[in-house]
C-alpha cells in the first residue's frame, strides 16, 4: 500500500510516498482501509520534532491522524466493529500514518459514521472537534445561556467551538482576521474584533475565554472574564508544559487542555455533524499522490485558510 513516511524530524521535504506492507491490526485495533484523512497543524508540528518526547525516536515515522474510511480487518478483543464497517477515526499519535492507503487505530479512537455523512466531512471531525468540545463542555463546563469568547474564532477549533457552543444554547463573541469579519457575524459570532482589539469595552462580559491561537494575553483574557469565569487554554507543548500547569494549579480561572481522543466525544460530533448543526468545511482535496505538495502549501503558506485541506488515498490507486 501507499503511504506518506519521514525518516527523521525536520521540514516537509522530508516526506516521502512510499509502497509499504500493510499493518497488521494489534489487540483492541481496527484496520482501516482510508477513504479520506483530513490535514491538521499537529501533523507536521509533530513531523518537525515539536513533541517528540511523545512521538519517539522511532523512524520511518507516519503523517496524519484524523481519518474515515472503512474497517477491513480487526485484531484481538474487538468486537464492536467488524469488517465493512464504515467509521470515522484518529491513528495514536505516537504511530500517526493517516496518510496513507490503510490505517491501524485504537477501537477507543474510532466510531461508526452516521448515516447522511459523506468520509470526507468525517475526516474532518476527530481533532478539531474534540479540542472544541473537551474545552468547553469538559474543562469550560459550559451551559446554556452563559457567553463565551473565541479567539480565531474561523480555524479549525475555533470554527467548530462556535457551533458547539450556540447547540449548547451560549453566545458567542470571537476574533479573527478583519477581512473575515462578515463570515464570523454569518457563523453567529457577536461581537467581531480583530486580533489586536482592546479588551476595555468588553470587561467583564463573559463567562469563559477559549483561546485557540495562543496569542490572547493573559492580562487581556482575564479583563474579558466574568468573577467566577474560566480561561480555558489549549496550547501546551513540551516547551511550555511546565509553566501552564503551574499556573493552572495556582489560578482559579486558568485551565489547561489536553485533549484525549474518546469515543463518546467522537460519537457526538459525528451525530451532530450529520444532523447537520456541526459543519468543519472542506476548502481542498487531493489524491494521495499529490498530498506532500498540498501538505507543504498548507504548512508554509497557510492555503488554504478557508477550511481543511482533505486527502483521499483511494483516488490514487
Amino acid at each position: 500500500m501507499k503511504k506518506i513516511e519521514y525518516d527523521s524530524y525536520g521540514g516537509p521535504e522530508l516526506m516521502h510516498l512510499d509502497e509499504v506492507e500493510p499493518p497488521v491490526p494489534g489487540k483492541g485495533q481496527v484496520l482501516v482501509r482510508v477513504l479520506a484523512a483530513a490535514a491538521n497543524p499537529m501533523d507536521w508540528k509533530f513531523r518537525n520534532g515539536d513533541s517528540r518526547l511523545m512521538t519517539g525516536r522511532r523512524f520511518p515515522r507516519g503523517v496524519g491522524n484524523d481519518f474515515a474510511g472503512t474497517v477491513v480487518a480487526v485484531g484481538e478483543g474487538v468486537t464492536q466493529f467488524k469488517a465493512g464497517d464504515d467509521v470515522l477515526g484518529a491513528a495514536s499519535l505516537r504511530k500517526a500514518g493517516a496518510f496513507a492507503e490503510m490505517v491501524t487505530a485504537d477501537q477507543k479512537q474510532v466510531v461508526k459514521m452516521p448515516a447522511g455523512l459523506s468520509f470526507e466531512e468525517a475526516a474532518t471531525l476527530p481533532t478539531v472537534g474534540v479540542a472544541a468540545l473537551q474545552a468547553l463542555i469538559g474543562k469550560g463546563q459550559l451551559t446554556a445561556g452563559q457567553s463565551v469568547f473565541i479567539t480565531g474564532c474561523l480555524g479549525g477549533v475555533g470554527r467548530t467551538a462556535v457551533q458547539i457552543a450556540r447547540m449548547h444554547g451560549a453566545s458567542v463573541a470571537g476574533s479573527c482576521r478583519g477581512s473575515a469579519a462578515a463570515e464570523a457575524i454569518a457563523l453567529g459570532v457577536d461581537p467581531v474584533v480583530g486580533f489586536d482589539f482592546d479588551p476595555a469595552p468588553l470587561k467583564g462580559r463573559f463567562d469563559l475565554i477559549l483561546d485557540t491561537a495562543g496569542t490572547l494575553p493573559i492580562k487581556a483574557a482575564r479583563t474579558l472574564l466574568k468573577p467566577g469565569g474560566h480561561i480555558i487554554d489549549i496550547n501546551v507543548n513540551p516547551s511550555n508544559m511546565v509553566a501552564k500547569m503551574t499556573r493552572s494549579m495556582v489560578s482559579r480561572d486558568y485551565r489547561i487542555l489536553i485533549s484525549q481522543y474518546k469515543s463518546k466525544d467522537l460519537e457526538e460530533l459525528a451525530r451532530a455533524a450529520a444532523q447537520g448543526e456541526l459543519i468543519v468545511p472542506v476548502a481542498r482535496t487531493v489524491p494521495l499522490t499529490q498530498a506532500i505538495g498540498a501538505l507543504t502549501e498548507l504548512e508554509r503558506r497557510h492555503t488554504p485558510k478557508d477550511g481543511k485541506l482533505v486527502i483521499l488515498p483511494q483516488a490514487a490507486a
